[in-house]
């Protein structure tokens, strides 16, 4: 699976190390950036071009980080086909809902409300998770109408 990766300065870090996380459990990984720490970088910057090649490809997915995720989420949910699901370590249920009920094809992690084995075990569930499909693929559709 293609995984497509982006963040702005507070979540870089981490980034780099779910991306070599991912690598080593054989996934396809497109770094959108950041690439180095600027503490005045704008988070849209990487996250539209992340969140456009999700769209661009329905097999593929992504994970994007900021401090909270929120701002990721909603610049991410902008583009046409994404469905950015935020997690900042609440139930883990609200991951497994997001793929089974929302199809969520790009994870938005707050990267300041997480430990990093945390963040691996969450990544894990969120894409080994399944949609459902069946009512959940009528509601889906009208969201990019």
């Amino acid at each position: 699976m293609k995984i497509h990766l982006a963040t702005d300065h507070a979540g870089l870090d981490l980034k780099n190390t779910i991306k070599e996380f991912l690598l080593g459990g054989g996934y396809d990984v497109t770094d959108h950036g950041a690439h180095e720490y600027d503490a005045l970088d704008d988070y849209p910057d990487f996250i539209f071009p992340c969140a456009r090649a999700v769209a661009a490809d329905p097999s593929s997915r992504g994970i994007i980080l900021g401090g909270s995720g929120q701002g990721e989420a909603m610049a991410a949910n902008r583009i046409k086909g994404v469905r950015a699901a935020v997690f900042y370590n609440g139930p883990k249920e609200i991951i497994k809902l997001s793929r089974e009920h929302n199809n969520a094809n790009i994870l938005s992690l707050g990267a300041r409300f997480m430990s990093e084995e945390e963040i691996y075990k969450i990544i894990e569930l969120w894409l080994e998770e399944p949609f459902e499909g069946g009512r959940h693929e009528r509601r889906i559709a009208k969201l990019d109408l």
